[in-house]
C-alpha cells in the first residue's frame, strides 16, 4: 500500500471494516475455489474412468459454485455501500474544513477545483474501494490458499507456481508507476479545466462586452484536449499493462500445464489429480492479475486522496500556526489575555463592550510587507468611525481581523478586555452586521436572502427590515415580490438593489456592532443616495467601523481615520455637526 491509502483506511473506519470483511469473504472464497476444483476434477474423473458418479458430488458442485455466486454479489453490494460511506465522510470533512477556512484564504483558492475535487474527484474514489480494496485482500489470501492445497495435491506443480507468481505483481509494479504518473497529470489538467471554464462562465458578460468570448471558447477547447490526450495516454498505458500481466499469466499457466500434461501421458500423476492443478493454477494467478487491472483503474482515485489530505493537511498546519500565535501572545501579554488558548470565555455585551487593538499586525502569506502594521485602535459603546486611505492600504483587512476572518501575526484584539481568540467565534459573530462591498446573493428568493441572518424571521420583519433600507419598492415591483427567486450572485438585481437587500439582513439582524464595508461604492448617485439615508438609520444606537472611499458617510463617523500603507495615520478628524438622516 502507498502511504495515502494507508491513511485512508487508517482515518476511515468504514475503509477498516470493509478491509475485514473483505479478508473474510475472500478466506470464503479460497475455500469454495478449492472445493469447487477438486469436486469438479472428481467428477470428470469418475466420469472418463466409468466409475458411478452417482448425484451427490454434482449436488454438491452445485452447490459450490452457487455459493461463489452468491458471494461475488454480497461482496459487491458491501463494497458500494462502503465506497459511498467513504465518499459522504471525506466530503464532510472537506466541507467543514472549508466552512472552517479563513474567508480571504478560501477566496484565494480556485472555486473550480474545488468544485471539481468535491464532486467529480470524490466519485473517483469508487474503482479504489469498490474493486482495488478487496482485489488486495484476495491476492493475500486465496494464492497462499490455493498452493498450500496444491502442494499436498502435486508439489512439483505447487513449486513451478511459486517461481512463476512473483513475475506478475513485478511488471505490474513497473507498469503502475508510468501509469501513476499518468494518471497525476490527468487529474491536474481536469482541475484546471473545471477551474478555468467556471470562472469563464462567471465572467461571460464581461468576456462579450470585450469580444473575448470565441477566444476563451477556443482556449476551453485547447485545455479539454489536452485533458483528452493525457486520458487516452494514461489508457494506452492500462491497456498496455493488461496485455503484460495476461502474457505473463498465460504463459505461467502454461509453465504448469505442459509438464502435468507430460506427466500424465507417462502415467506418473493421475488423471484427478492432473484436473485438480489444472483447475487451480489459473485461480493462483486471477487474484494478482484483478489487482493489477484494479489499480489502474483506481489510480485516479488515489490521486484525488492525495489532494482531499493536501488540502485537510493545509487546514491543520493554518490551525497549528493559530494555536502557536495564541500562545505566544498569551505569554507575551500576560495574564492579561485572560483565558487559555484552549478555554473559551463567556461572549461579553457588545452594546457596553470597548474593543480595542494592541499593536495587531497583519502578514499574508508570499507578501513581504504586512496587511497591517503595529495597528492600536480603541473603538467605544457606540462609536462611529470612519476608515480612509488608498486601496489596498489594509481597511477591509481591519475588518477582517474583527470579523475573526484573520487572525493577528502579532498583537492582540480585546473585547471588553477579553482577547477575541478567547471568544466563541460564532457567538462573537451574532453580535455583528456585515454589510460588504460586493454582497454576495444567493440563489433563493428575495425574503430568504434577507432572512440570512435570521432565518426565523416572520414575513412582516422581512418587510420593515426592507423598508428601513428603503429597499421595499423595488422588491415589490419584482414579478413575485419577496418571492421572487434570484439568481447566482443575485442575477437580476443591480448593484444598488443588492447593496440595499444586504442592507436590509443588517437591519433585520439588528445586531449591535456593524461593519461595513464600502456599502456605496460602485453606485450611481440616486443610488448611493438611498444607500447612505439606509446606512445612516441603520448606524444609529449602534457601534460602526465604516470603510469609506466616498464622502457620503463620513458626516456621519465621530471619528475619521486615514489607513495608508497598514498603519493608523493622525491626525483624526472630528466633525463638528452630524447632519440630520
Amino acid at each position: 500500500m502507498k502511504p495515502v491509502e494507508r491513511r485512508l483506511v487508517r482515518e476511515l473506519p468504514v475503509l477498516r471494516r470493509h478491509l475485514t470483511r473483505s479478508a473474510a469473504t475472500a478466506f470464503l472464497a479460497a475455500g469454495l475455489i478449492v472445493a469447487q476444483a477438486t469436486l469438479l476434477a472428481t467428477v470428470l474423473a469418475d466420469g472418463f474412468t466409468g466409475d458411478p458418479v452417482g448425484f451427490g458430488l454434482p449436488l454438491a458442485l452445485g452447490a459450490v459454485v452457487a455459493g461463489r455466486a452468491l458471494l461475488a454479489w454480497a461482496r459487491g453490494v458491501l463494497a458500494h455501500r462502503a465506497a459511498a460511506d467513504a465518499k459522504h465522510e471525506l466530503r464532510d470533512r472537506l466541507t467543514d474544513r472549508l466552512s472552517r477556512t479563513a474567508p480571504l484564504r478560501l477566496a484565494a483558492r480556485s472555486h473550480g477545483a474545488t468544485a471539481t475535487l468535491l464532486l467529480r474527484g470524490l466519485d473517483a474514489l469508487d474503482p479504489y474501494v469498490v474493486g482495488s480494496l478487496p482485489a488486495m485482500t484476495a491476492a493475500a489470501v486465496v494464492p497462499a490458499t490455493v498452493l498450500g492445497w496444491l502442494f499436498v495435491t502435486d508439489w512439483p506443480s505447487a513449486l513451478i507456481i511459486v517461481v512463476t507468481l512473483p513475475l506478475i505483481p513485478l511488471f505490474g509494479a513497473l507498469v503502475g508507476k508510468h501509469t501513476a504518473r499518468r494518471t497525476a497529470r490527468q487529474w491536474r489538467l481536469l482541475a484546471r479545466l473545471g477551474g478555468h471554464f467556471l470562472d469563464v462562465v462567471a465572467g461571460l458578460p464581461t468576456l462579450r462586452a470585450f469580444g473575448r468570448e470565441e477566444h476563451q471558447a477556443r482556449q476551453i477547447g485547447e485545455m479539454a484536449q489536452a485533458h483528452r490526450r493525457a486520458t487516452m495516454r494514461t489508457l494506452r498505458v492500462a491497456f498496455l499493462s493488461s496485455l503484460v500481466l495476461e502474457t505473463v499469466a498465460t504463459l505461467a499457466v502454461a509453465l504448469v500445464a505442459v509438464p502435468i500434461g507430460l506427466r500424465l501421458l507417462h502415467g506418473t500423476v493421475d488423471l484427478r489429480t492432473a484436473l485438480i492443478v489444472l483447475f487451480l493454477a489459473p485461480e493462483a494467478y486471477l487474484p494478482l492479475r484483478a489487482m493489477g487491472a484494479a489499480f489502474h483503474e483506481s489510480a485516479e482515485g488515489i490521486t484525488v486522496a492525495e489532494q482531499v489530505f493536501a488540502t485537510l493537511d493545509e487546514h491543520e498546519h493554518e490551525h497549528e500556526q493559530e494555536q502557536e500565535q495564541e500562545y505566544e501572545n498569551e505569554h507575551g501579554h500576560g495574564a492579561g489575555a485572560g483565558h487559555t488558548a484552549g478555554r473559551r470565555a463567556p461572549t461579553p455585551d457588545a452594546c457596553s463592550a470597548l474593543v480595542r487593538l494592541h499593536e495587531v499586525t497583519v502578514r499574508f502569506p508570499g507578501r513581504t510587507a504586512p496587511a497591517l502594521d503595529h495597528v492600536s485602535l480603541h473603538v467605544s459603546p457606540g462609536e462611529h468611525i470612519a476608515l480612509v486611505g488608498p486601496s489596498g492600504a489594509g481597511k477591509s483587512t481591519l475588518l477582517a481581523l474583527l470579523l475573526g476572518f484573520v487572525t493577528p501575526s502579532a498583537g492582540r484584539i480585546t473585547v471588553a478586555g477579553t482577547d477575541l481568540r478567547c471568544l466563541d467565534p460564532d457567538d462573537w459573530r451574532t453580535r455583528l452586521a456585515w454589510v460588504p462591498q460586493r454582497p454576495h446573493l444567493f440563489a433563493a428568493t428575495v425574503a430568504d436572502n434577507i432572512r440570512l441572518g435570521r432565518p426565523d424571521a416572520s414575513r412582516a420583519e422581512v418587510r420593515q427590515a426592507a423598508r428601513d433600507a428603503h429597499a421595499e419598492h423595488f422588491i415589490q415591483a419584482l414579478p413575485r415580490g419577496f418571492d421572487t427567486p434570484l439568481g447566482e450572485h443575485g442575477a437580476g438585481l443591480s448593484a444598488g438593489q443588492r447593496q440595499r437587500i444586504a442592507l436590509a439582513r443588517a437591519f433585520l439582524k439588528d445586531s449591535p456592532v456593524l461593519l461595513l464595508d464600502e456599502p456605496t461604492a460602485h453606485l450611481d448617485g440616486e443610488s448611493e443616495a438611498a444607500v447612505t439615508r439606509a446606512t445612516a438609520r441603520l448606524m444609529r444606537g449602534r457601534t460602526a467601523i465604516v470603510v469609506a472611499h466616498r464622502t457620503s458617510l463620513l458626516p456621519y463617523a465621530d471619528r475619521i481615520l486615514t489607513v495608508r500603507a497598514g498603519r493608523l495615520e493622525t491626525p483624526q478628524l472630528v466633525p463638528t455637526q452630524r447632519p440630520v438622516s
